[in-house]
């Protein structure tokens, strides 16, 4: 079990890092929670049966864990991605932290204010798509939909992303012509 964890962590600890960091915009909690993630990892290893694989189960689980803390707050749908102060430089890591591509592409900056007032459903989405670049399948196993209701979830969180940007950016004058994020 020890070189199965270890392998796990060396070869996605990056990832669920960020992927929780986007989910609950505080380094401190996202620490805690991917913890938490591999304390659940170590006590259910055993029932794994491989019908995902190792990473779509680990995203599955880290998935579950920000729910779970945010089942614990009140309001916990409105308050996900309010906390995180992308100016703040609060990720350390070789690979190139989220706030650093924020500030050096103003369109994507947009698009992380236009995801607070977006639904959680779209969120989780664009973060899982996007974000962490999960395919449709494995987006699909980890929220536990068919790959049908992931691929109208995308294209309706999409679509109300580009109104949303051309809302903000109808107040500057300027217009968005189309979103770039057509992945299959």
């Amino acid at each position: 079990m020890d070189s199965v964890f270890d392998e796990l962590y060396s070869n996605y600890h990056q990832d669920v890092f960020n992927f929780l960091i986007y989910m609950v915009h505080n380094r401190q909690l996202a620490e805690d929670l991917v913890q938490e993630v591999y304390i659940r990892v170590l006590k259910s290893h055993q029932n794994f049966e491989g019908k995902s694989s190792e990473k779509t189960w680990l995203f599955s689980i880290a998935k579950n864990v920000a729910i779970d803390h945010y089942r614990k707050q009140k309001n916990w749908k409105n308050r996900l991605l309010d906390k995180f102060d992308w100016n703040r430089d609060e990720l350390s890591s070789n690979d190139v932290p989220p706030e650093e591509i924020v500030v050096a592409n103003e369109e994507i900056k947009m698009l992380y204010e236009c995801l607070k007032p977006c639904t959680t459903d779209y969120r989780m989405v664009i973060i899982m798509r996007y974000l962490q670049e999960l395919s449709i399948k494995e987006t699909a196993e980890i929220l536990d939909w068919t790959e049908s209701k992931v691929k109208t979830t995308q294209h309706r969180a999409l679509k109300w992303l580009k109104v949303e940007m051309n809302q903000r950016l109808g107040k500057e004058g300027e217009d968005i012509e189309e979103i770039r994020m057509e992945r299959s």
